[in-house]
């Protein structure tokens, strides 16, 4: 049995490549020079996405892997999904020069999880967002010798996967953090 379909595949780039798009201007660099014509190109702006989903993607597909690699661990049936209609949304906000973009862009569909798995499957997201906050946090204070691009990456890095973190743990529900207590709170009582 292959870990992700053909169509979980496909719903990953879509997804990554959308995400990407959304953030692109969220992080541009800061240009070495001063270039008046630039801001007049017409050109799309490939670099930047590039470097988007390489800030991004981590955050938000290894968050939804994370639950789906951990209910296959538990021996569940479980798919991965793009949320198309959600995504759609946030490039249309993204158009529209809203301010702040907020949606989901993905999700796992799980059959079969007593209340106990759901909750440590919910879990599962925000941990791995958890351990990649981590990981930007012990890099930056290690590594002294990063070029600016590269503190640029791990400090957005250590942001988005701390502000995702947090956002995910609100015990709400549709949230993580509103399921791993509601499966907590079934097991429990």
């Amino acid at each position: 049995m292959a870990l992700l379909s053909l169509q979980e595949f496909i719903d990953l780039i879509i997804m990554t490549l959308g995400v990407g798009f959304i953030f692109m201007d969220a992080f541009k660099h800061a240009p070495q020079y001063h270039d008046p014509l630039a801001y007049h190109k017409k050109s799309f702006a490939w670099s930047q996405l590039g470097f988007a989903v390489l800030v991004t993607a981590p955050a938000v597909i290894f968050h939804e892997l994370a639950h789906k690699f951990f209910a296959i661990l538990l021996g569940l049936e479980a798919t991965f999904h793009a949320a198309y209609t959600f995504l759609g949304i946030g490039i249309l906000m993204k158009l529209m020069n809203f301010g702040f973009v907020f949606f989901v862009p993905g999700y796992v569909s799980i059959s079969g999880a007593n209340p106990l798995q759901n909750s440590l499957i919910a879990f599962a997201g925000p941990a791995l967002n958890g351990i990649l906050f981590l990981a930007g946090f012990i890099v930056l204070k290690t590594r002294h010798h990063l070029s600016p691009k590269q503190h640029l990456f791990w400090a957005l890095t250590r942001r988005i996967n701390g502000f995702l973190f947090v956002l995910n743990m609100i015990p709400v529900p549709f949230f993580d953090g509103g399921h791993v207590v509601r499966g907590l709170y079934q097991t429990l009582f």
